[in-house]
Order: structure tokens, then C-alpha cells, then sequence
């Protein structure tokens, strides 16, 4: 399960937009970034962002949080934290055949 989770969080961050993006709500901090700062400042239009976020959201990389009529994307640090750690998690634990 631990390997379909960090893939599918691999696949989204693979696309140019959506790895745009997430670097952009990481730099914000965990007070996330509202969803029209994010689009002003990325140039993205509204419906392409809102299509991306869910992606992001979908692979639990991205958390949404309203506070009145404004709507903040928010990094998920520890989902990030597994990919980096699942990846890393064997460096130079033995040796490669060939």
C-alpha cells in the first residue's frame, strides 16, 4: 500500500503545473497560500487550477481550509516527508549487483 500511495504522489508532482504549484504552497509555509494568489501569481486560469489542486488534494499533498469567502491550499509537509523518506530510506543500505 505504502508503494501505491508514494507512486501515485510521484505521478502528480511528474506534471510540470501541478510540481509548479506545490513548490509554490511549500515556499508559503503551513499557512498555505489562497487559491486567487496562487493563480495570479502562476498565471494560471481558474478552472486549470482548480483541476490540478484536486489532483493534489486527491493524493493527500494538498489540504484546502476556508475561512470565509477565502479558500487556502495548504502543503501537507509529513505526505511530502513520506515520499522524500520512502525514497531515501535504503541509501546506501548495501550494495547493487552488477
Amino acid at each position: 500500500m505504502e508503494s501505491e500511495t508514494i507512486a501515485n504522489r510521484l505521478a502528480e508532482l511528474g506534471h510540470v503545473t501541478r510540481l509548479a504549484i506545490f513548490r509554490h504552497l511549500v515556499r508559503c509555509g503551513p499557512d498555505g497560500c489562497p487559491v486567487g494568489e496562487l493563480q495570479k501569481t502562476l498565471g494560471i486560469p481558474a478552472s486549470t487550477l482548480s483541476h490540478h489542486l484536486s489532483r493534489l488534494v486527491s493524493v493527500g499533498l494538498v489540504q484546502q481550509r476556508r475561512d470565509g469567502r477565502t479558500l487556502y491550499c495548504i502543503p501537507v509537509y509529513p505526505a511530502l516527508d513520506q515520499v522524500v523518506d520512502y525514497l531515501t530510506r535504503e541509501c546506501c543500505a548495501g550494495s547493487c549487483s552488477g
